[in-house]
């Protein structure tokens, strides 16, 4: 379907589930594209020790990233630009122009961005106060091993303290979760753990952020002030979107809605949405994001 005007027939900026569902599923009708990734292909799948929502009989990150790669890289039709950056886009009324960090461009007539979040940081949020430049590791990276037997505080009560308590049952390290208000209603389903101590805090200063004996102040919810020290801190406070500079729209929370983008802008996955950021809708929304670009493509053919 390409034509000599453009590169590829799609653009696809982001190598994790959604975009290479995209690639997958643009190569089962036909067209060519050109995925770049900055990373290895699904990248944070490998750091998803457990896995309970996704259907195929996957039971970790692992385990899926190693079959969703291995088709990848046997998909003909898909050229892969790994280790690359994309550091601008732009659409135009005839095509999308990428610029990579190569000072390369590359063009098409539609590009999928799925770029996906990354980890927030102490100094993002409100109700943390932190040293300047401090940055702390996401939950998900701990090691069981290095783990095993010590206590980690845990700021923020997103989603991966349950992935990683299922991933580590027998586990007998101790999470202090500090929660704000807003995340009250994800830690539901880690309440009952006996591993884990609930702190519901209105503010916390996090005085030692490195080795062993960090010491935070809290403020819970009724004024009271708590020294509280652990062997380590990490983070799960959720994450922000990652999306490249240019020609996208985005939203007062940083999300990029699909409906506000250029017509030859089509975004999948967690970048839409912080509400849908799950395996399975980002691997369906690349999925029809190609989709997508394969009839509008053919809507213009038909027109010319």
């Amino acid at each position: 379907m390409a034509d000599t005007l453009y590169d590829t027939d799609l653009i696809i900026i982001g190598g994790g589930p959604g975009g290479c569902a995209a690639a997958r599923m643009a190569a089962s009708v036909g067209m060519r594209s050109i995925l770049i990734e900055p990373d290895r292909l699904c990248r944070n799948l490998y750091r998803i020790p457990a896995l309970n929502n996704v259907l195929g009989g996957y039971t970790s990150g692992p385990e899926l990233a190693d079959a969703v790669v291995a088709e990848l890289k046997g998909t003909e039709l898909c050229r892969l630009e790994l280790g690359r950056h994309v550091t601008e886009l732009r659409a135009d009324d005839d095509r999308v122009t990428i610029t990579l960090d190569t000072d390369t461009r590359l063009t098409a007539p539609y590009a999928i961005v799925a770029t996906g979040v990354g980890p927030l940081q102490p100094r993002d949020v409100a109700w943390i106060t932190a040293p300047d430049g401090l940055t702390l590791p996401p939950l998900w990276q701990a090691e069981a091993d290095d783990a095993e037997g010590r206590t980690l505080l845990v700021l923020g009560g997103d989603r991966p303290i349950g992935t990683f308590l299922r991933a580590h049952p027998t586990t007998d390290t101790r999470l202090l979760v500090a929660y704000p208000a807003a995340d009250a209603y994800k830690i539901e389903e880690i309440r009952e753990d006996p591993r884990v101590t609930l702190l519901p805090v209105e503010h916390l200063t996090l005085r030692t952020g490195k080795g062993i004996a960090v010491s935070v102040e809290a403020v819970g919810r009724n004024g009271e002030r708590q020294a509280i020290t652990a062997d380590a801190v990490h983070l799960s406070i959720g994450n922000a979107p990652t999306a490249p500079s240019g020609d996208l729209t985005r939203g007062l929370d940083g999300y990029c809605p699909p409906t506000d983008q250029h017509p030859r802008l089509i975004v999948a996955g967690d970048l839409r949405s912080a509400r849908f950021q799950r395996i399975m809708t980002a691997m369906g929304s690349g999925s029809e994001a190609a989709l997508h670009a394969y009839y509008a493509a053919r809507e213009l053919l038909a027109k010319g």
